[in-house]
């Protein structure tokens, strides 16, 4: 049978037919559906973990323990799990253990573009490349068979354009895959210096034979053409190639980690110009180069972005369709939901002018006009410790103007060491908890604070004002954040208290209540336009030539219009 899937759907079909016991994520786009649709096989445990790095953890110990184990995040995700990656590739596995790390070329939602075959490369992890929703499938279930056969994780690296693509896959049922045995190992599992020498040698040797056997695994395939030109290429980028109809030899490369060096070279030295096609960094071009062979890449398509179908052409001198230029149209900057709860905390947080170091998720909007209400973003978790770092460097006065604001979840997957190091190094900051109920910003998913699984059991709730209390925090205190008024009060006391403070600003997402709440109107009689609604950057409220009015198809009913209305102009409109 056949189905059109995504790439991440295919994905996690390759987990379940692979034979997969254990599956662990932190959401991140683009690889967050991974583990949305792996939760959907009775068969599979499936998890949202706190931060990548306890993902990884724990799909390390299931894999120790026997069970065919998964683990998703995105690049940036890879970061956070990079501590324990770096030594389970010395440790090896027991059953299989693969990584599905999800890269975002064109930072379409992602704070930075970098390359996960370059952590791979130093972490010594083959990594295999898909380009369709068929290869997504596929080769989880080559890099679970490869995990197990030469003891290692390995990592699937999709691109935002493979995760999200639909293609035809072939489905096929699941493969039963019994729990290995557990066999305690000392000199294996235990990486003390004494162990880990040897094991430094045996991954080296391990990389060796991966690069020798890539052709016998099916991982490298030649495309022959009556051309004196050769196109080394992975991944989305094969299909860029393919479609732009180049008259040319191909590479196509499904392991780029390590890398075929006798395919390479046999396939350079049958060619007269050698060009490597790949998106970000010359991962697979340094390499050819230090081969001995003149290749061309990153000269012609760049380091930066998403490589297109237009631009190699361009490259090889092909005849493009001419472009009509763009028009010009009205800026739409991305702004918080209808509704939204931080829209009232960014109003105050503008309107007191004080320095904010933000966080990742969509409070990150709050920078945006016409809040501008946001200094810094970095990481998760970076508000907290930049907060406390501005501090020690200019001063308590200074730090009374300065407030850090993190989301819950990501107050749970990062957020919370930076308040324990606030607290033990006597630091006075002030820190603003969004608290909205769910991971908003990847699309709802459950935390360790919304009272609920992945699989959507319900399960204990961490009470996030008591693990303040818990810590050392000594003001620690909640405000609904859609009333104004108090959160104003709250950074004004707390602000001026030269001891650590916790405000949390607790309102659930709009778009996961599920009840009607009554639309606004303004009495244009009454409205003087004097913009102070417009101030809140709500989507639905709009001024035209009439004046000022409210589309009640978007409003969300919050009332925060209402709130700041300085002659009680706008009203419920009950329906």
């Amino acid at each position: 049978m056949k189905k059109l899937m995504l790439g991440n759907e295919a994905i996690a079909r390759g987990a379940y037919e692979a034979g997969v016991t254990v599956a662990v994520a932190y959401p991140g786009t683009p690889s967050t559906e991974i583990t949305e649709f792996i939760a959907k096989y009775d068969e599979i445990y499936a998890e949202w973990a706190p931060n990548e790095k306890v993902a990884l953890e724990v799909a390390i110990g299931s894999s120790v323990a026997g069970a065919r184990s998964v683990v998703a995040m995105k690049h940036v995700g890879l970061n956070v799990a990079a501590d324990p990656l770096f030594t389970v590739s010395y440790t090896g596995v027991n059953a299989g253990l693969v990584l599905f790390v999800a890269d975002d070329p064109g930072m379409h939602s992602s704070q930075n573009e970098q390359d996960t075959r370059m952590i791979a490369k130093a972490a010594n992890v083959p990594v295999l490349e898909p380009s369709d929703s068929e290869e997504c499938k596929v080769f989880v279930k080559k890099a679970m068979e490869i995990s197990e056969a030469y003891d290692t994780p390995v990592i699937v690296r999709p691109t935002t354009r493979v995760s999200h693509s639909q293609g035809i896959v072939e489905i096929g049922e699941r493969e039963a895959v019994e729990l290995k045995p557990y066999v305690k190992d000392i000199r294996k599992y235990v990486m003390t210096p004494a162990n880990a020498r040897p094991k430094h040698i045996m991954v080296e040797e391990r990389n060796l034979r991966l690069a020798e056997d890539a052709d016998q695994l099916g991982l490298c395939h030649v495309e022959k053409a009556d051309s004196k030109v050769g196109i080394i290429t992975s991944g989305i980028c094969y299909q860029y190639v393919k479609e732009a109809g180049l008259t040319a030899n191909i590479l196509k490369l499904d392991m780029v980690n390590p890398l075929p060096t006798e395919v390479i070279k046999n396939f350079a030295n049958e060619v007269e110009e050698l060009y490597i096609v790949e998106e970000l960094e010359p991962v697979i071009e340094e390499q050819v180069r230090a081969l001995g062979f003149n290749a061309k890449g990153k000269e012609l398509f760049g380091r930066q972005g998403e490589i297109s179908v237009r631009q190699i052409k361009v490259a090889f001198g092909l005849e493009v369709p001419t472009v009509r230029a763009a028009e010009k149209l009205p800026v739409r900057p991305p702004v918080l939901c209808p509704g939204c709860p931080h829209r009232g905390v960014y109003t105050i947080l503008n309107k007191l002018n004080l320095i904010v170091t933000g966080d990742i998720g969509c409070y990150t909007l709050g920078s945006a006009p016409p809040h501008g209400a946001m200094d810094t973003c970095v990481c998760m978790g970076a508000s907290i410790g930049m907060a406390h770092g501005m501090e020690k460097a200019r001063g308590r006065e200074f730090s009374k103007n300065v407030v850090a604001i993190i989301g819950d979840s990501t107050f749970m997957h990062s957020g919370l060491t930076g308040l324990v190091d606030i607290v033990y190094n006597k630091g006075v900051s002030t820190v603003i908890i969004a608290d909205n109920s769910i991971t908003g910003m990847t699309g709802h998913q459950h935390n360790p604070a919304t009272g609920r699984t992945l699989k959507n059991e319900i399960t204990y709730a961490v009470d996030i004002p008591a693990l303040c209390k818990a810590i050392g925090v000594p003001n620690v205190v909640t405000v609904d954040a859609y009333d104004m008024k108090a959160v104003e009060k709250a950074l004004k006391e707390e602000t001026a208290k030269e001891e650590p403070s916790v405000i949390i600003t607790k309102a659930p997402c709009k778009l996961i209540i599920k009840e009607k709440w009554a639309n606004f109107d303004i009495n244009d009689e009454t409205c003087i336009k004097c913009g102070m609604c417009l101030k809140l950057g709500c989507p639905a409220i709009c001024k035209g030539e009439e004046g000022i009015s409210i589309n009640t198809a978007l409003c969300a009913g919050c009332g925060l219009c209402a709130s700041v209305c300085p002659k009680q102009a706008i009203s419920k409109e009950v329906k």
